[in-house]
Protein backbone atom coordinates (compact mmCIF):
# COMPACT_ATOMS: atom_id res chain seq x y z
CA UNK A 1 0.00 0.00 0.00
CA UNK A 2 2.38 2.52 0.74
CA UNK A 3 4.88 1.59 -1.64
CA UNK A 4 2.07 2.34 -4.46
CA UNK A 5 1.18 5.28 -2.86
CA UNK A 6 5.36 6.48 -3.09
CA UNK A 7 5.25 5.17 -6.60
CA UNK A 8 1.81 7.28 -7.62
CA UNK A 9 3.07 10.56 -6.36
CA UNK A 10 6.60 10.14 -7.14
CA UNK A 11 6.82 13.08 -9.61
CA UNK A 12 5.97 15.42 -6.40
CA UNK A 13 8.35 13.22 -4.42
CA UNK A 14 11.02 14.25 -6.52
CA UNK A 15 10.44 17.52 -7.59
CA UNK A 16 13.01 19.08 -5.29
CA UNK A 17 15.79 17.52 -6.58
CA UNK A 18 14.57 19.26 -9.93
CA UNK A 19 14.83 22.71 -7.99
CA UNK A 20 17.45 23.60 -5.68
CA UNK A 21 15.26 26.39 -3.83
CA UNK A 22 12.90 23.51 -3.13
CA UNK A 23 13.26 21.79 0.46
CA UNK A 24 12.54 17.97 1.22
CA UNK A 25 10.73 18.53 3.61
CA UNK A 26 7.96 21.30 5.29
CA UNK A 27 10.01 21.60 9.16
CA UNK A 28 9.91 25.33 8.65
CA UNK A 29 6.50 25.45 7.65
CA UNK A 30 5.35 23.28 10.48
CA UNK A 31 7.54 25.19 13.25
CA UNK A 32 6.28 28.29 12.26
CA UNK A 33 2.33 26.85 12.65
CA UNK A 34 3.46 25.08 15.67
CA UNK A 35 2.47 28.00 18.21
CA UNK A 36 -0.87 28.18 16.90
CA UNK A 37 -1.46 24.65 17.04
CA UNK A 38 -0.36 24.67 20.52
CA UNK A 39 -2.49 28.19 21.32
CA UNK A 40 -5.53 26.34 19.71
CA UNK A 41 -7.15 24.94 22.96
CA UNK A 42 -6.44 28.05 24.30
CA UNK A 43 -8.09 30.36 22.12
CA UNK A 44 -11.28 28.28 23.16
CA UNK A 45 -11.46 30.67 25.89
CA UNK A 46 -11.65 33.70 23.86
CA UNK A 47 -14.89 34.14 24.26
CA UNK A 48 -15.38 37.87 22.73
CA UNK A 49 -14.30 39.44 19.96
CA UNK A 50 -12.14 41.51 21.25
CA UNK A 51 -10.62 38.99 23.19
CA UNK A 52 -9.91 37.05 20.26
CA UNK A 53 -8.89 40.17 18.26
CA UNK A 54 -6.10 41.04 21.25
CA UNK A 55 -4.79 37.35 21.14
CA UNK A 56 -4.35 37.61 17.02
CA UNK A 57 -2.44 41.11 17.11
CA UNK A 58 0.30 39.05 20.27
CA UNK A 59 0.94 36.22 18.24
CA UNK A 60 1.22 38.14 15.22
CA UNK A 61 3.83 40.61 17.24
CA UNK A 62 5.24 37.57 18.50
CA UNK A 63 5.34 35.64 15.21
CA UNK A 64 7.08 38.86 13.03
CA UNK A 65 9.49 39.32 15.75
CA UNK A 66 10.86 36.02 15.62
CA UNK A 67 10.71 35.55 11.94
CA UNK A 68 12.86 38.87 12.21
CA UNK A 69 15.50 37.17 14.30
CA UNK A 70 14.27 38.89 17.25
CA UNK A 71 13.95 37.48 20.72
CA UNK A 72 10.40 38.52 21.60
CA UNK A 73 10.60 39.31 24.95
CA UNK A 74 12.99 42.13 24.34
CA UNK A 75 11.05 43.29 21.40
CA UNK A 76 8.09 43.63 23.51
CA UNK A 77 9.90 45.17 25.99
CA UNK A 78 10.81 48.07 23.75
CA UNK A 79 7.53 48.63 22.31
CA UNK A 80 6.00 48.50 25.83
CA UNK A 81 8.69 50.87 27.01
CA UNK A 82 8.61 52.93 23.62
CA UNK A 83 4.65 53.05 23.04
CA UNK A 84 3.21 54.98 25.44
CA UNK A 85 5.46 57.95 24.63
CA UNK A 86 3.80 58.10 21.34
CA UNK A 87 0.75 60.05 20.07
CA UNK A 88 -1.80 58.39 18.38
CA UNK A 89 -0.71 59.88 15.22
CA UNK A 90 2.33 59.36 15.02
CA UNK A 91 4.33 56.92 12.84
CA UNK A 92 5.33 53.88 14.19
CA UNK A 93 6.58 52.27 11.19
CA UNK A 94 10.42 52.56 12.92
CA UNK A 95 9.07 50.35 15.58
CA UNK A 96 8.53 47.47 13.55
CA UNK A 97 10.78 44.25 13.82
CA UNK A 98 12.64 45.03 10.86
CA UNK A 99 12.98 48.84 11.82
CA UNK A 100 14.32 47.97 15.45
CA UNK A 101 17.90 47.40 16.48
CA UNK A 102 17.98 46.22 19.73
CA UNK A 103 20.75 45.82 22.76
Amino acid sequence: MALNYSLNQWDKLVRYVDDSHLNIDNNRAERAIKPFVIGLKNWLFSNTENGAKASAMLYSIIETAKANGMIPYDYLVKLFEELPRRKAEDNLDNLLPWNVKLG
